[in-house]
Formats: C-alpha cells, sequence, structure tokens
C-alpha cells in the first residue's frame, strides 16, 4: 500500500504550495460552547437542498483545468446531479448520484482515457457537499479557537473542525491507518435567505494527488 506522510508535514507542504484565494476565517474562542450547540448552530443554519453554478479549476500534476459546473444537492435524501463544462461551452459530463450509487448520463469521449471519472466525481460531490456534520458518538477535542470531533467512518476515521465567529465548519479529513486521504476545507461563508453557504472550497486528494478550488457564482434554494 502506498505511504503517505503525517498530516503535520502535509499541511505545511499545501500551506506552502498552493495559493488560497479565500479570505480565512476570524480566530475568536470558542473552544468553551458546547460543542453539540455548535454542531446543531451550524446545521440549522444548512439548507437542505440547494443548486449552486460554480467555477472549478482542477490541478493535477503540474496540469490545470479550468470548468464550469452545476450541481443540485438534496441532503436531506442524499441525492445530487451534478453538470460540467470547459470555458468554451462543451459539455464534458452529467450525472446523477445518491448516497451509494452514480449514474452515468452523459461522459465526452476523450474522458474515457482517465478510467471511472463518474464514481470518482460522485465521490468526491458526496465528500464536499454530504454529512457535514458529525455525529452523536464523535469524540470531541476542544482548542482556544476551535472544536474537533472524530469518528470512524469506513475502513478510516472522519474529523470535523469547527471554528470562527460562527462556529462554521472549515474542514473535513479523512485518515486511514498510513495518514490523511483527503481534506476539504471551506471558506468565506455567506448568508443568503437565513441559510450560510461557503463560496469557496478546496478540495485536496492527497493518495490520489489532485485538488479543486471551488467558487460559488450563483446560489439558490
Amino acid at each position: 500500500m502506498k505511504q503517505r506522510v503525517p498530516m503535520a508535514v502535509l499541511l505545511l507542504a499545501l500551506t506552502g504550495c498552493l495559493q488560497v484565494p479565500f479570505p480565512e476565517s476570524a480566530l475568536v474562542l470558542i473552544g468553551s460552547e458546547d460543542a453539540q450547540r455548535i454542531v446543531e448552530r451550524f446545521q440549522a443554519g444548512m439548507p437542505d437542498s440547494f443548486q449552486l453554478l460554480n467555477t472549478i479549476v482542477f490541478e493535477y500534476n503540474s496540469r490545470k483545468f479550468s470548468l464550469i459546473g452545476s450541481i443540485e444537492v438534496d441532503r436531506r435524501n442524499g441525492l445530487f446531479r451534478a453538470m460540467c463544462m470547459n470555458p468554451m461551452g462543451v459539455k464534458l459530463f452529467e450525472l446523477t448520484g445518491d448516497r451509494t450509487t452514480v449514474t452515468n448520463e452523459y461522459t465526452i469521449a476523450a474522458f474515457s482515457r482517465y478510467g471511472d471519472i463518474t464514481t470518482v466525481i460522485g465521490n468526491d460531490i458526496r465528500r464536499i457537499y454530504f454529512d457535514l456534520a458529525p455525529s452523536s458518538a464523535a469524540v470531541v477535542w476542544r482548542g482556544t479557537n476551535t472544536v474537533r470531533f472524530r469518528q470512524h467512518s469506513g475502513a478510516g476515521s472522519l474529523e470535523y473542525v469547527f471554528s470562527g465567529g460562527a462556529g462554521d465548519l472549515l474542514a473535513k479529513n479523512f485518515y486511514d491507518d498510513n495518514g490523511i486521504v483527503w481534506q476539504v476545507r471551506y471558506y468565506d461563508y455567506r448568508e443568503q435567505s437565513g441559510k450560510r453557504m461557503p463560496h469557496g472550497i478546496l478540495f485536496v486528494h492527497y493518495e490520489f494527488g489532485y485538488h479543486l478550488t471551488v467558487r460559488e457564482k450563483e446560489f439558490h434554494l
């Protein structure tokens, strides 16, 4: 099995290599707040269903691709639909999925060389937009400016990091026995129609060596 270096080293490398194009959340004292209350408040502020129009930058092996994507998410029922095109308006793929399966509605022929890209995209959508709060069985660690929750997930463990003035979810980290596998970082939360959404997202897949920079352009409930 491929070995991965510890999280601290990877985060140092990430900080040095990635240009984070989003404002960092303000560090405030939340370590003394009730952990369950932080989670409940965050869940109450997140919409159950929404539609997004995003710009996406995909980076892999020093290559960079700009994309335009639309996504419909029904978190309550675990459903999603996603479509992506290049800046020239050429449709690249469209897919639908739920919590366990993904259906390829359309994929441009040139994508077939990259293998089962539908499953990869579906998994990343779930990691970014679903399971945004820890379970009641999660173990809690309190810091001065963060509250972290860690729980078993599949063959590894999933960590949630909450911070900021509103107690927002700032990161999800998935680990296996070899270290961190993937991470989602959420930035620039804004309120619309009484609900809060991050306008910037960084997704890093350490095992496969790629990352996504997602900028929200339109948000509809």
